[in-house]
């Protein structure tokens, strides 16, 4: 079987990961500057990449 060296997050984990994502897209709903647009974009690329590691752990 295949065995994986590196702990899978927990569940609380992924579930605070969609809750940041979903709060960083009501953000962008709200018309942010370009500023706080950049920042909200790049914070949403990390949650994003830390999502994908959940499937791909060897991505992290």
């Amino acid at each position: 079987m295949f065995q994986n060296h590196e702990p899978r997050p927990q569940m609380s984990s992924v579930a605070a990961l969609l809750t940041q994502k979903q709060h960083l897209l009501s953000r962008l709903e709200e018309y942010p500057g370009p500023n706080e647009r950049e920042e909200i974009e790049r914070l949403l690329e990390e949650v994003d990449a830390r999502l994908n590691a959940v499937d791909r752990p060897d991505r992290l």
